[in-house]
């Protein structure tokens, strides 16, 4: 599976060095502010066992993010089943993360675009779900360019996140098959 944008190539984690880049960008702290701290090598070679796996059972999941241009490792975004663990589990829900040097650059919103796409046509959704934290404006940004509307009635909290915890309360954005 590959979707291909004007200046991005969206594939499967399937060549040498893939999971190495990977686990670069999980170890990266700024990069993963959001998203529950930094991975070890092992728990960001899960992530991606987990992806495939989506890949293999659902026929989605998050995609590797090249450049077109030179081939470089952008991050991932792709559609997967939201974690079982969470009081919105299983629905399509859209993710993205991108190394440092790729942000600002629009290529967050033309993958996710891609994917998007893809999950309405091909997979046939009739609706794609995004979450992040209230203090995560990068991403509520790319969810408003995409075009998703904020739908605060189905906010949810991480069960295993402190109470008082800035990762806690999670606010969703919901996309619409066209």
């Amino acid at each position: 599976m590959r979707l291909e944008t004007d200046r991005l190539v969206l594939r499967r984690f399937d060549q040498p060095g893939d999971r190495d880049a990977f686990a670069a960008i999980c170890a990266d702290a700024e990069v993963m502010e959001w998203l529950g701290g930094t991975l070890t090598r092992a728990e960001a070679d899960a992530r991606v066992d987990r992806v495939e796996a989506s890949w293999e059972a659902n026929g989605h999941g998050r995609f590797l993010v090249e450049r077109k241009a030179d081939g470089a490792f952008l991050g991932w975004s792709g559609i997967m089943p939201a974690f079982h663990t969470l009081p919105i589990a299983g629905v399509p829900e859209m993710g993205w993360r991108l190394v440092r040097h790729a942000w600002g650059q629009g290529y967050a919103t033309e993958a996710a675009a891609a994917a998007i796409a893809d999950g309405f046509g091909r997979l046939g959704f009739p609706e794609i779900w995004a979450f992040t934290n209230p203090g995560n404006l990068r991403s509520q940004a790319v969810m408003r360019r995409l075009g998703m509307t904020r739908r605060s009635d189905l906010d949810f909290d991480y069960p295993d996140q402190p109470r008082d915890g800035p990762l806690r309360h999670s606010m969703v954005y919901v996309a619409q098959r066209p």
